[in-house]
């Protein structure tokens, strides 16, 4: 490792964590992954919110730094410029990457996410919902498969923290149900950074350190523990959010 202050990266097995931790491994970084406990309500601790008053993961500790930074297209930002790499440092190309961060940021992940938990609900019960993202989610993978197709990466002429942001949402295309040869020019995308060694490293990381504590979690979490997690109160209905405590 190339960095001797370590750093530590707070979060859970989700997308927006799993390109943080490979941004650290392209970078060689030295970190550690600390698991927090959403479903039972750490996230939401006053130990937690003095980190990310939002109450939201990832959640990056550097020294270099000197305080928390939260939100995903911040911390790949913050460690593009610390480091000099993954993000063009001016001209056209820098802006076109910013660009398709923020594409990342503001429609990818925010659609997909709301796609992914309107499915956790039983078949039926939100069919307007479930719907409306499943047309927005095979939209936005379109779009995607459409940009890779006569391009290597997203943005720019290098892979970039636009490929990192953009490729842990795009895993979701089967969870989703949709088929890779649907996507051909996505999937190849998919492939090529897939197997970089630094995101096979961040992806077995995550997984030893995150997917025993997240299944026991969501295997014991209360309907209080859901209602908190999913944000319920007295002025939103009452939904059956059990399908989270059969995952595996």
């Amino acid at each position: 490792m190339t960095e001797s202050r370590s750093l530590t990266l707070l979060g859970v097995a989700s997308p927006n964590v799993v390109k943080v931790a490979i941004m650290l491994e392209e970078l060689e970084l030295s970190y550690e992954l600390k698991y927090v406990a959403l479903f039972k309500g750490e996230q939401f601790t006053p130990e937690f919110l003095a980190l990310n008053p939002l109450g939201k993961v990832p959640v990056l500790l550097d020294p270099a730094l000197g305080r928390p930074l939260a939100e995903s297209g911040a911390i790949l930002q913050w460690l593009a410029e610390r480091s000099g790499r993954f993000l063009p440092r001016d001209g056209a190309d820098r802006y076109d990457v910013l660009q398709w961060l923020m594409v990342q940021m503001s429609s990818i992940g925010p659609m997909l996410g709301q796609f992914t938990h309107f499915r956790l609900l039983p078949p039926g019960s939100e069919p307007y919902s479930h719907g409306r993202y499943g047309a927005l989610a095979e939209r936005l993978y379109r779009l995607l498969d459409e940009r890779v197709s006569s391009r290597e990466w997203i943005a720019g002429t290098e892979y970039s923290i636009a490929d990192i942001a953009t490729f842990p949402w795009a895993e979701y295309l089967e969870r989703h149900d949709f088929a890779w040869k649907d996507f051909p020019a996505l999937s190849r995308w998919r492939e090529r950074i897939g197997s970089r060694p630094a995101v096979r490293r961040a992806k077995q990381r995550i997984q030893e350190a995150f997917s025993a504590p997240t299944v026991e979690t969501m295997q014991h979490a209360s309907a209080e523990d859901l209602d908190r997690f999913f944000g319920r109160t007295d002025k939103v209905p009452v939904r059956d959010y059990s399908a989270v405590t059969r995952l595996k």
